[in-house]
């Protein structure tokens, strides 16, 4: 006769611990929620046009195949925590969810110019350079302890179902009556470079759309940026 062994609750929960770990990145959501809780709670409240930080490290499972640095795609993870906290400081995101709206990000770019070592502790600052109706831009920047910046991004944030414009309109009338700098009323040089990009790759997906005419900008160094034709 058979006899049928019942597992403890230990190997239960040993099994369990392996397939949550193995079916999800338990690691990024208890850290998404520590962001989000500590900034909701325990942060000073900012303005939109203020630049935001947050502290991180790299650690062993951050780094790459070659071992002495950290993995590139990393850095957009990472972009996801300062983007919470920023959010979450200045209000932007629970005024969007509360006109009806909601957020997608559309496109990112990351320029890198020196790797981070294992056990470096760095800081990502984020801040708001350009929206319009439909669109929120944002830089961040990784700094390393001598203030070196390692990576620059910027993101592109889609917002849907309500006015980005309007809520940071809003924003910047709740919390700084005024006392702030002037919120951006033209993009960056950079940014709108990066946006033709955009707009020449998107045309490119979609055959019936003629893609756009470029001209040679030039910028006096022997360089030449395309730039699109009015």
């Amino acid at each position: 006769m058979w006899t049928i062994c019942v597992p403890g609750w230990s190997a239960v929960m040993v099994a369990g611990t392996l397939i949550l770990y193995g079916t999800l990145d338990v690691a990024y959501f208890a850290r998404m929620m520590y962001t989000v809780a500590k900034a909701r709670y325990f942060r000073k409240k900012t303005c939109i046009l203020d630049t935001t930080d947050v502290q991180s490290w790299c650690l062993l499972n951050d780094i790459d195949t070659l071992l002495y640095h950290m993995n590139n795609a990393r850095y957009l993870r990472e972009l996801d925590f300062a983007r919470a906290d920023f959010y979450e400081r200045t209000g932007l995101y629970a005024n969007i969810k509360a006109a009806g709206g909601s957020v997608l990000q559309a496109a990112t770019t990351i320029r890198y110019r020196r790797y981070l070592k294992p056990f470096t502790k760095f800081t990502i600052t984020s801040k708001a350079i350009y929206w319009d109706e439909k669109t929120f831009f944002m830089e961040h920047e990784f700094i390393g302890p001598s203030g070196f910046v390692h990576a620059v991004a910027l993101c592109r944030q889609r917002i849907i179902d309500t006015s980005v414009a309007a809520i940071a309109e809003l924003l910047l009338q709740l919390h700084c009556s005024g006392s702030c700098k002037s919120p951006p009323e033209k993009m960056p040089s950079e940014l709108e470079l990066w946006v033709q990009s955009n707009e020449v790759s998107s045309a490119k997906l979609r055959p019936t759309v003629a893609l756009p005419i470029l001209e040679p900008l030039h910028t006096g160094c022997g360089e030449t940026i395309p730039n699109a034709s009015e």
